[in-house]
């Protein structure tokens, strides 16, 4: 797994086989939303719209949103609320405003109900308005209204002598009297576009003037997110999605063996073949007892999802003839028929029951004895009329280190490892193809001693 690529159907594997595991977690992750939900009440949240007549720069529209939230219009509008308990800094998180189009500016309240967002947003638009017609004011030089009404006024004095003149020039329709008449009209709207030229000199002290509030702010319907809803999906997925996360993340890091050439090596020997376990679901842990294992049992733990699912089995004598072709490179090996010893470690419910279908069809030749081995603490019996030792594990389920302390564990006991057989699940066509488990008893645990009764076979 350390190596593969992390494909839909491994995240559809850890669905199928840990559904129980990731159903709590969801549970959990529902429940820590739910909490925070409590901790943070609901807030509400709606905008009110004010209008900027005219042409405005983007960076202008920038600089009225600032004014908007400045804390001018805050304060000032936190004290004609009047709201108690709440000041113009507490009010200055739960105000917003954008620039949209159109010379648009939304100002947007929050607060922990309808009623309240909305006299907010209404009442920040409101000082907004004010404020920024106040500095517009404010900003006009007097002495410079005062020098353009005074050329306002000569121009108009101009203008009324440059009738007169007209008036006063010759009424006839010589040519002369036409260019003069001409000429004065001319004077008269180059002063007028003058006047016209100056006055708009500073549109947007005028236009700042002209801001209007597009109506009260709608009265919101529902919370503003995060809902409770929201937060206790959140939580499940949160919690659901770090789950798998940390199903893909063990699998990658794992140091269980899978490959053949990588078991040989830990143990030391050659692979002598395959063999195939008809099974019908996916493969258990031993079960144990107690709450500990209840609960394993519970959520699915007890069963392996990073193995793939077993492949179609054929019919059982397609899976005698591995066994026989195990037999006889067994018996390329050794120079006549002699007793040997089936290792195989304890826990391996794949290896167990391999081990024990190779002692039954091994019957007297050779005659072998299966010996389950504990990976915590490998023991194995000393040589007595054993000549050597076959080791059966399945793949996917114990690290070289692990492989190498039974091989080890062979050695101190003088035991040569003449092979390996690896075991792989199979999913069985017929029930009539099911696996003899008679031999199942006839396995033997070493712990300090071995029950020769029960290990022999044949």
């Amino acid at each position: 797994m350390s190596d593969d690529t992390i494909r839909l159907v491994t995240i559809g594997r850890i669905i199928r086989r840990r559904w129980r595991l990731l159903t709590m977690f969801a549970l959990v992750g529902a429940l820590v939303g739910y909490g925070a939900s409590l901790l943070f009440p609901p807030r509400y949240t709606t905008s009110a719209s004010v209008l900027l007549p005219g042409t405005w720069e983007e960076r202008e529209l920038l600089t009225q949103t600032e004014v908007a939230t400045s804390s001018v219009v805050v304060d000032r509008a936190a004290a004609t609320l009047g709201w108690t308990g709440v000041s113009g800094s507490d009010l200055r998180d739960q105000v917003s405003a954008k620039a949209t189009d159109g010379n648009i500016i939304k100002i947007s309240g929050t607060a922990d109900s309808p009623e309240r967002a909305q006299r907010l947003s209404d009442q920040v638009a409101k000082e907004f308005v004010s404020y920024a017609t106040r500095i517009a004011s404010d900003s006009a030089d007097p002495e410079a209204a005062e020098d353009l009404a005074a050329l306002q006024q000569s121009v108009e004095d101009t203008s009324r002598r440059i009738s007169k003149l007209a008036d006063a020039t010759d009424p006839g329709q010589t040519v002369e009297s036409v260019q003069t008449r001409t000429e004065l009209e001319k004077l008269r709207t180059a002063l007028r576009e003058a006047i016209s030229t100056i006055k708009q000199a500073d549109p947007v002290d005028d236009e700042a003037k002209n801001m209007v509030v597009m109506g009260s702010a709608a009265r919101p319907t529902g919370e503003a997110p995060p809902t409770r809803t929201q937060l206790i999906a959140g939580g499940a997925l949160l919690f659901l999605l770090s789950a798998v996360i940390g199903h893909l993340t063990a699998a990658r890091m794992s140091r269980r063996l899978r490959g053949e050439p990588e078991i040989a090596a830990a143990l030391g020997s050659a692979l002598l073949g395959t063999v195939d376990v008809p099974v019908e679901r996916p493969t258990h842990r031993p079960e144990g007892r107690g709450l500990r294992a209840w609960m394993r049992r519970l959520l699915g733990l007890d069963v392996r999802w990073d193995i793939p699912a077993p492949q179609t089995s054929g019919d059982e004598a397609s899976r005698k003839i591995r066994y026989r072709r195990v037999f006889s490179r067994l018996r390329d090996q050794l120079p006549a028929p002699q007793r040997l010893l089936v290792v195989f470690p304890e826990g391996d419910e794949i290896a167990r029951r391999a081990a024990g279908q190779l002692v039954v069809e091994a019957g007297s030749d050779p005659v072998l004895r299966a010996v389950a081995v504990s990976v915590s603490r490998p023991m194995v019996p000393d040589r007595g009329h054993e000549s050597g030792a076959l080791v059966v594990v399945s793949a996917g389920s114990w690290t070289a280190a692990e492989l190498a302390g039974i091989a080890e564990a062979c050695a101190d006991a003088k035991h040569a490892v003449l092979g390996i057989v690896l075991a792989g699940p199979v999913r069985a066509t017929r029930s009539a193809d099911h696996p003899r488990h008679a031999a199942v008893p006839a396995l033997a645990s070493f712990d300090g001693e071995l029950d020769e009764a029960t290990g022999a076979t044949g």
